[in-house]
């Protein structure tokens, strides 16, 4: 009996591969998310706001059809993969890796069936951005040198130089938590059935 249950835990086939559509549909929102502020160096500092406002639905979906540790570390690594592979400064990727640790692991703890676990985890994994937008801040040279190195046009980057402001940070990441609440909640009571089905509880 110890062996079945210590099994039922791991991801099996069929979880991997549901983990991999819920994967692609992140990445679809995900997309659509930045879709209007990352091409504009002035909005792309609004960008993981959006990005977390549209995204809660999926993830949360995701934590229903795949309670188990592992499948939002690997919705984390595979999205680092695609900013790294995409150019985007490399503490991204390390974000999105460790941030879905972090999430997977404040889910877990309450089985994946605590619905304010659960948005909790999703407020944690949609502060990945600022793994990148804080070195801004932090080693802004460097930064920017990274990313005119994989491909940024110079006067993207001298824009966007220009308009970050020290008030900015905080308020990014006040922002994508705000979001990420309303995303959540909003996805709770769309998919209340689904929810209830999966035996997610408040």
């Amino acid at each position: 009996m110890q062996t079945i249950q210590h099994e039922t835990k791991k991801l099996t086939i069929r979880d991997l591969v549901t983990t991999g559509v819920f994967c692609a549909v992140f990445l679809v929102f995900t997309i659509l998310g930045a879709g209007f502020f990352a091409p504009n160096p002035v909005l792309t500092f609004a960008m993981p706001c959006a990005v977390a406002l549209v995204t809660g639905p999926i993830y949360l979906l995701l934590l229903a059809k795949v309670p188990k540790h592992g499948a939002v570390i690997i919705l984390g690594v595979l999205m680092g993969l695609i900013m790294f592979i995409t150019g985007m400064y490399w503490l991204w990727a390390v974000a999105y890796v460790v941030m879905a640790v972090i999430a997977d692991l404040a889910a877990g703890s309450r089985k994946f069936k605590s619905s304010n676990m659960n948005i909790l985890s999703f407020i944690i994994f949609s502060l990945n951005p600022m793994g990148s937008y804080m070195m801004m801040w932090i080693n802004r040279d460097s930064y920017f040198s990274y990313m005119v190195g994989k491909g940024t046009e110079q006067s993207y980057v001298d824009t966007m130089e220009a308009t970050a402001q020290g008030w900015m940070l905080p308020a990014m990441i006040v922002s994508i938590i705000i979001a990420a609440l309303i995303s959540a909640i909003v996805g709770k009571v769309l998919l209340k059935k689904q929810f209830e089905k999966a035996g997610i509880t408040a």
